[in-house]
């Protein structure tokens, strides 16, 4: 089979390797019908992510049909489709029974990272009871695609931030982390939801797919006097972090209201540092952390129900034969790419 093979060096190359079989009774292999490239993905191609391997294949956004399960496989059959969780999880440590799957003592981020990922024809998924989720018959696998990452990713931001209806939510970062937050706020009874970000057209897709009631873009501006002015000079009641940049950490604390929640989901490629002597007395709460997708059951019934539509994610779509090309598109945001979606290798 064909897969992305990550070489260290911020190298990638399409590469053949052996199609994967069961290596733990848990498991189960796919047949990878559409994976995704994700901002996680360039985090390891440019070095940022130390715990990922030299000579493992990239991906963790997929969804595919089984093709074999492992003896200790009980709610799984060969022939579903299912949609995958990002984080490899072992269902029975004392973090998994505490909702921490992100955390587990067996798994994290693995797919993609450390064992092979989904950019390829075939994957292996470790704990396949725990990490892959049946897509109903009214779901397609575009629809089902961003399940198990971005967003849970969302929505474990929008579910970190503690909104109460009617809330005013700021989401820093119109990309599709973001804009899966926007939409997650708003199941969360957001009363308004300010999306901040520099790219404009990125703003103004947002407003017209109706996730956002009012857009700021960070062109140098106050945008804590903007937010002001928005907000009864208040502040943000919520502010959902997803850029991951030195400028959006600071903007994220500079416009919450005080006694606000900051949930920070977005991942950064340096040291970030909060000046608390400048925020004594704002009496803010950080949260932050990788995704803790637990929620894939519940997030596939919003989409089943059209409550979470996901399509407007889409941008582009190849084959694997064109990832490389889709990597320099997406990475440098070319071509208005929001979701570059990988169809199968052809021959």
């Amino acid at each position: 089979m064909m897969g992305l093979v990550y070489q260290g060096n911020g190298t990638l190359s399409l590469q053949e390797r052996p199609v994967p079989t069961i290596l733990s009774p848990k498991d189960a292999v796919l047949r990878v019908t559409r994976s995704a490239i994700c901002t996680s993905d360039l985090h390891i191609k440019n070095g940022a992510v130390p715990r990922a391997k030299e000579g493992v294949i990239l991906g963790h956004e997929f969804v595919g049909v089984v093709t074999e399960i492992g003896s200790d496989v009980h709610h799984l059959a060969v022939g579903d489709r299912v949609a995958a969780n990002c984080i490899t999880f072992c269902g029975d440590c004392w973090f998994c029974r505490q909702g921490y799957i992100n955390n587990c003592e067996q798994g994290g981020w693995e797919l993609g990272c450390r064992i092979d990922g989904c950019q390829a024809e075939f994957v292996r998924v470790p704990f396949a009871d725990m990490g892959l989720c049946k897509i109903p018959d009214s779901v397609s696998d575009e629809d089902a695609l961003f399940l198990g990452d971005i967003v849970s990713s969302g929505y474990f931001g929008a579910e970190l931030a503690e909104i109460t209806p009617g809330d005013t939510v700021a989401v820093i970062g119109a990309g599709p982390v973001g804009m899966c937050a926007m939409q997650s706020a708003k199941i969360f009874g957001a009363g308004k939801i300010i999306a901040l970000d520099i790219d404009q057209k990125r703003l103004d897709y947002a407003k017209e797919k109706n996730l956002c009631d009012v857009t700021i873009h960070c062109d140098g501006r106050d945008l804590q006097e903007e937010i002001r002015k928005i907000t009864d000079h208040n502040g943000a009641d919520a502010v959902i972090e997803c850029a991951g940049s030195s400028e959006s950490f600071q903007t994220a604390w500079q416009i919450a209201r005080p006694n606000a929640v900051v949930a920070i989901v977005a991942m950064y490629e340096e040291a970030q540092s909060l000046p608390l002597h400048q925020m004594y007395g704002k009496n803010l709460i950080f949260k932050t952390g990788g995704v803790d997708a637990v929620h894939c059951q519940r997030l596939m019934k919003l989409i089943e129900a059209g409550r979470f539509p996901t399509d407007f994610l889409i941008s582009h779509r190849a084959p694997l034969n064109d990832i490389l090309e889709g990597y320099r598109i997406f990475e440098n945001k070319l071509d208005g790419c929001i979701k570059w979606v990988v169809t199968p290798y052809e021959r």
